[in-house]
């Protein structure tokens, strides 16, 4: 008998919402990771782009817990020397929410092209208001991955 390899033609995407309100951004970030890499299919390949879309609402009430709002900082570098900028998360949380979780996301998909390709499925938006209605996309709840 031999193993069953998926195709990348061969792949059914559905469309997730994850709910991040009053939950840790890790937590939200680990499940929306898992989903768009497809870890929660049958037909896994980690070869093969076998995700699903994902729509993260409500980016705005997600919770860092313990000091990470006052230690924890995004940092970004110009390449010019003294170019380093840096920002609490209390303040991009704040300010841009979207960019805390995309963030958070990123970090936990691979670092090759497959990852690139699942990030750019993933949609975030502060506010429980989402414009992917017509995709029809289903409610995850935790437990299921």
């Amino acid at each position: 008998m031999s193993t069953f390899m998926a195709k990348g033609e061969s792949i059914e995407r559905k469309w997730y919402i994850l709910d991040a309100a009053n939950k840790p951004l890790g937590r939200t970030a680990a499940t929306a990771a898992a989903l768009l890499n497809g870890k929660h299919k049958v037909e896994y390949t980690p070869h093969v782009d076998c995700g699903d879309f994902v729509i993260i609402i409500n980016a705005s009430k997600a919770v860092l817990t313990g000091k990470k709002p006052e230690q924890k900082f995004y940092r970004t570098h110009s390449g010019y020397a003294g170019g380093l900028k840096e920002t609490k998360y209390r303040t991009l949380m704040g300010q841009r929410p979207e960019l805390a979780i995309k963030l958070a996301v990123k970090g936990m998909l691979p670092k090759n092209s497959i990852g690139r390709w699942s990030l750019a499925r993933l949609k975030v938006y502060a506010g429980s208001e989402h414009k992917n209605a017509a995709q029809k996309p289903e409610v995850f709840i935790a437990g299921q991955v």
